[in-house]
């Protein structure tokens, strides 16, 4: 069954709890809630524009800030709001809430934001459900590329101060330009688009962990590095803080990345 972009949910993830950045959701970045951010990218999507844009959260300055700007709130329950907590579950949980009394859709799709992540490239979430709906997979997740911390470059280091190669037997693969490293990308958190089946894990075939509300068939988006900021350190918040003005004030592309 091929997911229905004008069924699109969007669900923002934003409990209150972190241990790197406490309050990060509410914290003012450029003059507003860090959360603020990512409901103006959820209201310009598909989900803002035919669908439903919903916010779930255990804090109650971040619900305030969510009802202003004319979004649902899901109350999350603190079973689901400490660190421990699965995106899935928070997510499931906030789907069958909002459907409460209706007749679930099979091919809705969900698309899963996080309200920490205040800096993501435009139509990025237009593209993740795109993707979704044009080819008829179960999941949509962005990334982008991973730069000079790529895999061949990772190193064990010994307590006696020995390094040694990560994997086989050469340090770095032998390669030591940036440019002679193969493509390898990192998923960014700008977007995460699932159908209501794969997140219900209602796919035949998949195996059971921690990524199995992905489903089998999972593709990717790709984003330009440095694109997406994801508030998980105290410096993220001085990069986010200062990408927002200067795109406010025209010294940032729509990707995000800082103009020439």
């Amino acid at each position: 069954m091929t997911a229905d972009p004008r069924g699109a949910l969007a669900v923002i993830l934003a409990r209150a709890g972190s241990k790197g950045v406490p309050g990060k959701n509410k914290a003012n970045l450029a003059g507003r809630p860090c959360i603020a951010w990512t409901i103006d990218a959820a209201r310009a999507s598909v989900a803002g524009r035919s669908g439903r844009v919903i916010v779930s959260t255990d804090d109650a300055g971040v619900a305030a800030v969510a009802a202003s700007m004319g979004v649902g709130v899901i109350d999350r329950p603190a079973a689901l709001a400490d660190d421990r907590a699965t995106v899935d579950d928070a997510a499931r949980h906030a789907v069958l809430a909002d459907e409460a009394g209706a007749v679930p859709r099979a091919d809705r799709p969900v698309v899963i934001l996080y309200g920490n992540v205040p800096v993501r490239p435009e139509g990025v979430i237009d593209r993740a459900v795109g993707l979704l709906t044009e080819t008829g997979c179960d999941s949509v997740q962005s990334y982008q590329p991973v730069g000079k911390h790529h895999p061949w470059w990772t190193a064990r280091l010994g307590d006696d101060g020995t390094v040694g190669p990560w994997e086989g037997d050469e340090l770095n693969h032998g390669v030591h330009r940036r440019q002679d490293l193969p493509p390898a990308f990192v998923p960014d958190g700008a977007v995460l688009a699932v159908t209501r089946r794969a997140l219900f894990l209602e796919i035949p075939g998949v195996r059971p962990g921690p990524h199995a509300f992905f489903g089998r068939d999972r593709r990717g988006v790709r984003n330009p590095a440095g694109s997406v900021v994801d508030i998980d350190e105290p410096m993220d918040l001085i990069v986010a803080d200062a990408v927002l003005r200067a795109r406010a004030a025209g010294g940032v592309g729509r990707t995000g990345s800082f103009a020439a």
